[in-house]
């Protein structure tokens, strides 16, 4: 798969183990401010199956406004990061912090300005997609 996010046609049907660091790859254009890499470690379009990933995120990178069909889990690795739902106030999250965003609520996610980001999410798989892709946040929403 030349784009990360062009997903398998299902997850693997056995054990499977992804080694630290092993295919990291630039994420594609047009869903952030910038580059930043991703490790996919899950990849479906099977309808309810979970895709995941890992992302590692440049100081200051956030993503455009999206949204995941079932919903989204964010668990935060290292450094610190930003939050929004569409709506909502910005919020600042760490490592260890864990953020839900309920089926359809639109949002966007990435590093402060002065600290790289990374994390892994979750989601579900619904009509053999896991994101649906907005447009950027406006400068300075971050």
């Amino acid at each position: 798969m030349s784009n990360p996010f062009d997903m398998a046609t299902a997850c693997p049907q056995a054990m499977t183990i992804m080694r630290d660091g092993v295919g990291i790859t630039s994420a594609p254009e047009g869903i952030a401010s910038g580059p930043f890499r991703v490790q996919m470690l899950l990849s479906s379009r099977a309808e309810g199956e979970m895709t995941a990933m890992r992302a590692f995120v440049d100081p200051g990178v956030v993503t455009h406004w999206h949204s995941h069909p079932r919903g989204q889990l964010l668990f935060v690795l290292d450094g610190a990061g930003l939050v929004q739902r569409d709506g909502g106030d910005v919020i600042e999250v760490c490592a260890g912090d864990c953020i839900w965003f309920a089926p359809g609520e639109r949002h966007w996610h990435g590093a402060r300005p002065a600290s790289p980001f990374g994390y892994i999410s979750v989601q579900q798989v619904k009509d053999a997609t896991a994101v649906h892709w907005m447009e950027p946040v406006a400068p300075g929403a971050g």
